[in-house]
């Protein structure tokens, strides 16, 4: 289960650069660089969002399951971790590129990176859910 952590950790990480790399993007543009480095501010908006939701995710299932006291899937707990970052990871690079869309190498990445997320977080909230059913 630690490794919700590990991945929260890392979510969190990457919001802080992100939100440093807007800021000096749009505050402290360098010619020749700016318009080229970050092609796309509104889709770099999203990632940012993206990582702060899905450290809070990662959070409060960690929180959830010590609390009361739930092993969480091994499995469940990692596929949440890595799909949690490369979710919002697909927007930080889009934002850089503007062909991004149209790769098949991202589009891959992208159907790989969802079926991670969903299968840790269909299993992390089916066990709470069923502990939450069997306890009443």
């Amino acid at each position: 289960m630690e490794v919700l952590l590990i991945g929260a950790v890392a979510c969190t990480t990457a919001l802080i650069l992100s939100a440093w790399l807007m800021t000096f993007a749009r505050w402290f543009p360098i010619k020749g660089i700016d318009g080229d480095f970050l092609v796309d501010y509104k889709t770099m908006i999203r990632a940012h969002v993206d990582y702060a939701l899905m450290a809070l995710f990662g959070l409060g299932f960690y929180a959830a399951a010590k609390t009361s006291g739930v092993e969480l899937h091994h499995f469940a707990c990692v596929c949440l971790a890595i799909g949690g970052f490369t979710n919002p990871t697909i927007f930080t690079i889009a934002a850089f590129d503007m062909d991004f869309w149209s790769k098949m190498k991202w589009k891959v990445f992208s159907a790989v990176s969802f079926v991670l997320t969903t299968i840790g977080f269909v299993t992390i909230s089916y066990q709470l859910l069923c502990y939450a059913l069997c306890t009443q």
